[in-house]
């Protein structure tokens, strides 16, 4: 009898438990995709494809201004064409990719004329990070700042 209501305290405790941590737990939100509003539609997306070969997704509106890219898993880049003029962007307001070598990734943007800088500005330079990441900046043909380091994840 008692191995009876000991176990059976043990599965209202920890149904208790559970019910609870249900109840205090938060819907975990994730990035769906982001999204860029351009000038020229067909060179922002020649970019991202040809530059930092992001494959293409298919997009459902087929009206000539919209160009989807995957950009990690489950996450998306959206270019979408109707803005009237290019903008000046900080360069703190950035996208940041990551790559197996950032010295692999420098040859490519040399051998495509693509300029970066490192965070001061001094081109062709890669800023070493206190943490030991190496990172550099560059603009697509938009003028949205990318970054793009060698920092390692997981």
């Amino acid at each position: 009898m008692k191995q009876i209501l000991l176990a059976a305290s043990i599965l209202l405790v920890s149904g208790l438990f559970n019910a609870t941590n249900a109840q205090n737990s938060k819907p975990r939100i994730t990035i769906d995709h982001v999204a860029l509003y351009v000038v020229d539609l067909e060179k922002e997306a020649g970019f991202y494809r040809d530059v930092l070969q992001f494959d293409t997704l298919a997009e459902p509106f087929h009206d000539g201004k919209h160009a989807w890219f995957t950009i990690g898993p489950g996450i998306a880049m959206h270019i979408i064409q109707g803005a009237e003029k290019p903008k000046e962007y900080f360069k703190n307001n950035h996208l940041c990719m990551s790559v197996p070598s950032i010295e692999a990734f420098t040859k490519r943007l040399k051998s495509l004329k693509i300029a970066f800088e490192d965070k001061e500005g001094v081109q062709g330079a890669i800023t070493n990070r206190v943490d030991g990441v190496h990172q550099i900046w560059l603009k697509d043909p938009e003028g949205y700042w990318i970054e793009v380091n060698d920092a390692k994840h997981g």
